[in-house]
């Protein structure tokens, strides 16, 4: 977070997490999008801002943790969540035709929904870049531009 995030702002969320039983009623708001999916409804995620890169995986992983499936909670992230804004044609599912924005992950989700956070790749607008660190890999190789809260003190994978 360090390398995409000025050193304010992460201390300001120190104490956020969606997952603490002392600090946010997840389990109960789980639950019950579990039994609104499996009573025939549709559910979107949506991180709301709080942590950009992590927030959605927080949501997603709170989502799975009331009894949806591993893939009903991925559904609900990618095709329920384009639809509900009205981009199903054009987003959430890879299909000819659709834009191909789209992430590569080391580990499956399928097998542990935690997994969503091993991001190897991203690729948006046709570049492929570094989920580490945001360099470009492709079709040129060029490193994330310096940004303005790195300062001196070393960033964790920073060039």
């Amino acid at each position: 977070l360090r390398r995409f995030t000025p050193h304010d702002e992460l201390d300001s969320w120190r104490s956020l997490t969606y997952t603490r039983d002392d600090q946010y009623i997840y389990r109960g708001l789980a639950e019950q999008l579990a039994k609104f999916v499996r009573a025939g409804g549709r559910v979107g995620l949506g991180s709301h801002g709080e942590l950009q890169g992590l927030g959605v995986h927080w949501e997603l992983w709170m989502m799975q943790s009331g009894g949806m499936t591993t893939f009903e909670a991925l559904r609900a992230a990618t095709l329920h969540g384009a639809d509900a804004i009205g981009m199903a044609r054009d987003l959430g599912s890879i299909e000819v035709g659709k834009l191909a924005d789209l992430q590569v992950l080391d580990r499956n989700p399928l097998a542990d929904i935690r997994n969503t956070n091993s991001i190897r790749y991203v690729m948006k607008n046709g570049r492929l870049y570094d989920g580490n660190t945001l360099d470009e890999v492709w079709p040129r190789v060029r490193a994330l531009p310096r940004q303005w809260w790195w300062g001196e003190e070393p960033v964790e994978g920073r060039r």
